[in-house]
Parts: C-alpha cells; structure tokens; sequence
C-alpha cells in the first residue's frame, strides 16, 4: 500500500487536483444514477484517437449487439471523432460526463492502460483504494513481448487482460502476476480487419517507436536539443541515404515515414528532398489502413509489426541503440528479434539498406500461412465476438 501511495503521488499534477475535485463532485450522483442505469459499458483508448482495439470493439458491438448499452469517450476535436458519433453515444474525454459515465459503468473497457477521465485519479482509486478493480477489461494495444512492471497485476488490478499470441498469453499469465483466468487468449479487436487487406506493391512503410527519455519531458531532458539526438540523426540520416533513394527509384517504390505517435511532436524536425518521400503527420493518415496498404514494414522495436505478420507481409528491423532501450525503456521479455521467423534484424543502416535490397529484388514474399498461424492461433475474425462474451461471462460469474 505505502509503494502504491508513493507511485501515485509521484505523477500527481495540478490538473490531476481539478480532476479529483469533480470526480467527488459528481460521485454521489453517479452512485444514484448506478441504482438505474445497468450493464452500461464505457470504451475509450487515447484522448484523441478512434483507430485502435478500442474503436474496433466499440463498432462491432454496435453494429452487432445494438441493445449494449455501450458509450465512447473521445475528445470532440480529435479527426477521429466523426466516426465515432455516428455509431453511437460519445462522451466528451476527461469531461466531468466522462467522470459520471466512469462511475456509473459496469466495465470500463480500453485499449490503454491509462484510458479513463483521469490517470493519476483512477489509479488512486483502482490501485490504491481498490474500489474498481473487477470493473476493467484491458483490451490492449498491440501485442505484448517486453518485460513491463507497470502492466503487472499489483499496478493495474484489471479483471480483464486480453491476449492474441500463444507466446505472448503463456508469458503474461506465468509473469505479471494476474490470479488464473484473469488473462485470456481472445485475440486483438482491431486484426479482425486485416483479412481483406491488399497490399500496394508501391508502397514500403517505415514506423520507430518512441524513446521515453525524449518523446516525454523530464528535467533531465529540458533543454535537449532533438535534432542532436542519435535518434533523429539515423532515423534523418536514412531517410537522406543515398543507397535508399537509389532502391526507390530502380524499384519504382514510395516510402512512408511514420514515428509514434509520442514522437510526433518532432515531425518537423525530420526532412527529405525526395519526392518517393514522406513524413506523415497521424492526423492525416489512419495507422491500419496505412499497414493493410503498405507491402514491406522497417520499424525498431514496435509491436506493430505484429499487425503486419499476422497479414504476412515481411518486416525489417533496424535496432541502432538496442542497449540504450534495454536499459531505458523496456527490459527484453520473451520475444528474440535477432532470430525469429517473423523479420530480419540489423544494427546499422548499411545492413538495413542490403535487408531492403535482398527483399525488394525477391518480390517481398509473404510469410507461409503456417508460421503465422502457429504464433497467432487464432487467425479468424471471431476476434471482438470472443472478447464481447468474454465480457460478458465476466458478469455470469460475478452475481
């Protein structure tokens, strides 16, 4: 309790106060409100985004289950907001409906360990209070193969942890500490769409992943120039090799730069006087549609390449400062990237730009069914059917 307290404290914000305040505010009203209103579900992922696990499951429940009464929170500004309102009931992100809704909810659903009015706030009364723990049903965001103590069950209390891998389900059941059943292998929300995607022959997709001691601000890092950066020099750098432009150009191919999300407040730093490429802003592209489109995948160590092998298209991956992140960010869990079926590994960009050689001149050959059945042994699209019953057998159990 005293460690859970002191995490908690340690993220506190002024913001988060004003956030304690309504939830308090709104409390009783929602706990009347609770006496009425049953079997409400609340869905939500980023503040901002309608385009992951959390959007997926939200649409199939509605086009499917129409008479769930069911909600999605998403801030009105975001470019994905559009989507969402037509399908149904949104709240307002962060919104003191948002906190009503949170209360009144039976199962608060996301694909974000942080998806709910407020983080620091829910955590004090998740974790530390332990007033909501059989209330969450963590859809997640991609497919887990690090070692992440904040995801253990003692930082989360989440009834719900849904998995897709055989790999990735047997090490978070045997790792994180969740009690029996409470991981279930049901399979991503959103790969129920990947099925029908047709690949552009045309297009190569290149997506890093964050760094948290740059994508974040820290006092370490106030004053840090980005464009010194290792991270921003060989990322630029490859996008100004020379090697590079000439494979765009003999293969008549076009390239898409795409870093998280966390890093693209530094979009304007990266350059490229290619006309075969682009750096792309997240608000005017949709990441899924962008993997379904793109025939060959170069990426660090995001877990979105897994989005990309389950549609069996082949992955590349460039790991400069592979110490550096280990040690930093994620400590390695049970997934090997230097040996795996799955996608070649580099450490340099020279033998990045021969990887990329060796598959355009092959054809970028999609990988055997087979391969990729035996890492994702649910390969259908059942996969928001299962997690909808899996929800809903949650609340059988618990009468």
């Amino acid at each position: 309790m005293q460690y859970s307290i002191k995490r908690a404290f340690n993220f506190i914000k002024w913001r988060d106060v004003g956030h304690l305040f309504l939830a308090a505010f709104i409390l009783p009203w929602a706990l009347l409100a609770k006496l009425f209103v049953r079997k409400f579900w609340l869905v939500c992922e980023e503040r901002n985004e309608a385009r992951d696990n959390g959007y997926w499951f939200y649409r199939w429940v509605r086009e499917n289950r129409p008479k769930q009464k069911i909600a999605y929170a998403i801030n009105k500004k975001s470019p994905d907001y559009a989507k969402v309102k037509d399908l149904g009931k949104t709240v307002r992100y962060g919104s003191l409906s948002h906190w009503f809704w949170y209360i009144v909810a039976d199962r608060n659903i996301s694909s974000q360990k942080g998806g709910k009015p407020n983080a620091a706030v829910c955590y004090l009364f998740e974790v530390v209070l332990k007033m909501r723990r059989k209330n969450r049903v963590f859809l997640q965001h991609g497919v887990i193969i690090n070692r992440l103590d904040w995801l253990n069950y003692s930082n989360t209390h989440m009834r719900l942890f849904v998995t897709s891998a055989a790999a990735e389900q047997e090490f978070i059941a045997n790792t994180f500490g969740y009690p029996k059943g409470y991981v279930q292998m049901l399979g991503l929300s959103r790969f129920d769409a990947l099925h029908d995607a047709e690949r552009e022959e045309g297009l190569l997709l290149v997506m890093p992943t964050w760094r948290n001691w740059l994508g974040r601000e820290s006092r370490e890092n106030r004053g840090l120039e980005f464009s010194e950066t290792e991270y921003f020099k060989v990322w630029n750098g490859f996008l100004h090799s020379e090697k590079l432009r000439s494979l765009l150009e003999s293969y008549g191919k076009k390239l898409l730069f795409y870093p998280h999300r966390n890093m693209q407040k530094f979009l304007g730093y990266f350059t490229s006087d290619d006309p075969r490429i682009e750096i792309a802003d997240w608000r005017k592209y949709d990441i899924q549609d962008v993997l379904k489109r793109a025939s060959l995948l170069i990426t660090d160590y995001s877990s979105v390449f897994f989005d990309f092998s389950y549609m069996r298209k082949p992955v590349l991956f460039y790991q400069f400062d592979e110490k550096e992140f280990r040690e930093k960010q994620y400590a390695e869990g049970y997934f090997d990237y230097h040996n795996t079926v799955l996608g070649k590994w580099t450490e340099s960009e020279e033998g990045l730009c021969a990887l990329l050689e060796e598959a355009l001149a092959a054809g970028m050959p999609l990988l055997p069914e087979e391969t990729v059945r035996t890492f994702f042994p649910l390969w259908d699209t059942q996969n928001r059917a299962r997690t909808y019953e899996a929800i809903c057998a949650l609340k059988r159990r618990e009468k």
